[in-house]
């Protein structure tokens, strides 16, 4: 018999491959400036995060206090652009511009 994994599991696991979880925040940041649902892009962090060694991890990597992080990062949270920088630095990522009209290529 197949043993099936939860989804969230499932996700950990890919996002823990750095191409993957570049696709899944510059999706999720696509997907913000579509519908201003900041918590979308905010939960696509803390998966990335989670998926890296958890918000404790990051926290102590960052010097961003736990709590401001976890608080930062919930559904509610938000975070200034510098605390929006230094968790996308902490998990190995930078914050880009790129021309509206410039296709988008492949990650």
């Amino acid at each position: 018999m197949r043993k099936l994994r939860k989804f969230k599991d499932a996700l950990l696991e890919d996002l823990k491959d750095t191409r993957y979880a570049q696709t899944y925040l510059s999706v999720a940041l696509e997907e913000y400036e579509k519908d201003k649902d900041v918590a979308a892009f905010l939960t696509a962090l803390r998966d990335v995060a989670e998926a890296k060694g958890g918000l404790t991890k990051l926290a102590k990597k960052t010097h961003l206090n736990r709590q401001s992080l976890y608080k930062s990062l919930s559904a509610k949270g938000d975070p200034k652009l510098n605390t929006v920088e230094t968790v996308l630095h902490g998990l190995g990522y930078r914050l880009s511009v790129v021309p509206l009209n410039e296709p988008r290529t492949p990650h």
